[in-house]
């Protein structure tokens, strides 16, 4: 494998016998650094037949899936962006359609089918609605990776079932395939694949490796000459080189950038003034220090001593800043966008005022109910805006969490941080296996699975039952429980008490957060932060924990003085007998 992505292509369209040509297609191969975060996007589609309007809608639809796609978030997966961009498509395509004269007969709005395929890194993720068709060409096979999407009325006749415009709501087919280097993938319209046989395509693309623009014209050709009566378009993609499975060029500014030295206070360091430090261990050391050009007080955060031999390590110290920089939200703390070229590797952040979560617990050992309401909703507006970008924070604890002079809640620490779009291009080094702290940590990682959204919500789970009991709902046995029949024996310990006023409700809605099973869990923050402050009627109308997990002090001396009443009784009873 060579480290970069490279492809040879052959395209061909023709409006064949007919008087217009309705299909469209299309292929975007960007520069770096989109080609490694996003890959190499293909569509082709077919405007339906019956309609005057159809060449516009496959023209819509490849022109704004290859454009848009671009434009989504890094951080999104694949599936998650294409998606997004064909549910878009699909709406305008339909909203055309119901604002024209034929709003009530589709089969002559803008209806169009559409298959596409994006390469990124070692796998190729198909996406297809309608009847063109996606072969992949291996070792002299040409596999059909489509169904078609079309209803049979006779051996004559047929309709599209589905297709871009049709209606409001759109079911895409999707799936990822692992690809080699020497793959070839074969993208066609009707009119091609109908009447060009598979023994000829295969052939002549063996003929014609070398130039595949004129095996995609010889095929077309074949199919015209066999009798098509449709448009007539075709693509041909063949892999040359992939990357190496684990190389990302978007976090390689670690391989030109030497490390800094360690950094005392009043150094002049790249433009900044060291102040002091506010944090050392051992995975990096932490710096108030201020902007020489700006005189703002700024973070900055450079990677251990001990690590900066280790390329994945110094992968993920980078990683933290490309996600700050994607994330916008008062509740996550924010990077300074940089004012002058680095000569060294670091991070420089905001610099916030005030105490992690973990100093403000130990100052304010019993705080109120609707404390801990706000703090907690403050955590979950930062969290959520992590899950819109298809990122997990995985490492949610007091020590990660920052409260400003104001109250202001802060979400810091990205080290751990899990990202869809770039678990997607194989980067082995940037995903460890347990990244949090394992007493905030959600039980399914012990047990070697992917988080989810509702696994960073049972950090935030715990953190809430901690500042209203001060004790954790499992204690130590999460990490313990390795297999399923372990998480099942585990007991919530009720956070109700004698000496804090605590709703029955809220400890409820605690329970049902930090549930070992996360199928058993919240599945949205939002339905866990309401439920702290309104009465859940079905949590409620749920069976009370038992009295030895609510109150077990009182369950045991109340236990001791049965048994101590019961020995008296039998005691007398002797003395009686004799």
């Amino acid at each position: 494998m060579s480290g970069k992505l490279t492809l040879s292509v052959g395209q061909y369209s023709d409006r064949g016998r007919k008087e217009i040509n309705q299909d469209f297609h299309g292929l975007c191969i960007p520069e770096e650094p989109q080609l490694g975060s996003k890959g190499i996007a293909i569509a082709i589609a077919d405007g339906i037949s019956s309609s005057d309007v159809g060449h516009i809608a496959s023209e819509s639809a490849v022109k704004s899936f290859l454009d848009d796609y671009y434009c989504t978030s890094e951080a999104w997966s694949v599936k998650s962006s294409a998606q997004r961009v064909l549910m878009a498509t699909n709406s305008w395509l339909y909203s055309q359609s119901r604002q024209s004269q034929y709003r009530y007969d589709m089969n002559r709005g803008y209806v169009s089918t559409l298959s596409a395929l994006i390469i990124k890194s070692t796998t190729a993720h198909v996406f297809h609605v309608g009847d063109s068709r996606v072969y992949r060409l291996r070792d002299d096979t040409l596999e059909q990776l489509t169904n078609d999407h079309r209803l049979l009325v006779s051996a004559d006749k047929s309709y599209l079932s589905r297709a871009l415009g049709v209606s409001e709501q759109l079911e895409i087919d999707y799936q990822a395939l692992q690809i080699e280097e020497g793959d070839l993938f074969v993208l066609a319209t009707d009119g091609i694949y109908e009447f060009a046989a598979a023994r000829f395509i295969v052939a002549t693309i063996g003929r014609c490796r070398a130039d595949l623009d004129s095996a995609a014209k010889l095929i077309a050709d074949e199919a015209y000459a066999q009798g098509s009566q449709d448009n007539l378009t075709i693509q041909i993609i063949g892999i040359e080189t992939l990357p190496q499975p684990a190389a990302n060029e978007l976090y390689q500014q670690w391989a030109e950038l030497p490390p800094p030295p360690i950094l005392e206070a009043r150094m002049s360091f790249d433009g900044y003034r060291i102040v002091r430090e506010v944090h050392g261990s051992s995975r990096s050391h932490i710096y108030l220090a201020e902007d020489s050009d700006s005189g703002l007080p700024v973070i900055i955060k450079i990677p251990s001593i001990d690590l900066r031999g280790d390329p994945a390590y110094l992968e993920r110290f980078m990683l933290e800043e490309w996600i700050a920089r994607r994330i916008n939200s008062a509740h996550v703390l924010k990077p300074c966008p940089p004012a002058r070229k680095r000569n060294y590797l670091y991070v420089v952040t905001e610099y916030v005022e005030g105490q992690t979560l973990a100093q403000w617990l130990v100052d304010n050992p019993a705080p109120e109910l609707e404390t801990v309401r706000r703090i907690v909703e403050q955590i979950a507006r930062g969290l959520l805006a992590f899950h819109r970008m298809e990122m997990l924070h995985q490492d949610l604890r007091p020590n990660n969490v920052m409260i400003d002079a104001s109250g202001t809640v802060k979400i810091i620490d990205f080290g751990a941080a899990r990202v869809s779009g770039l678990a997607e291009a194989g980067s082995a080094n940037v995903q460890p296996h347990i990244l949090g702290t394992v007493q905030y940590t959600a039980p399914e990682y012990f047990l070697g699975e992917a988080g989810r959204p509702c696994s960073d919500l049972f950090s935030l789970g715990v953190i809430a039952y901690q500042m209203l009991s001060g004790r954790l709902p499992y204690g130590a046995e999460v990490a313990k429980s390795r297999t399923r029949a372990a998480q099942r024996k585990l007991r919530y310990r009720s956070v109700l008490d004698e000496q804090r006023e605590i709703p029955a409700w809220v400890d409820a809605t605690l329970a049902k957060a930090v549930h070992p099973d996360p199928n058993q869990r919240y599945q949205e923050l939002s339905e866990f932060t309401h439920d702290l402050r309104h009465p859940n009627q079905a949590l409620l109308e749920g069976r009370p924990p038992p009295l030895i997990e609510r109150y077990p002090l009182r369950f045991w001396q109340g236990l001791s003085l049965l048994l101590a009443m019961i020995v008296l009784f039998l005691l007398s009873t002797n003395t009686l007998v004799k």
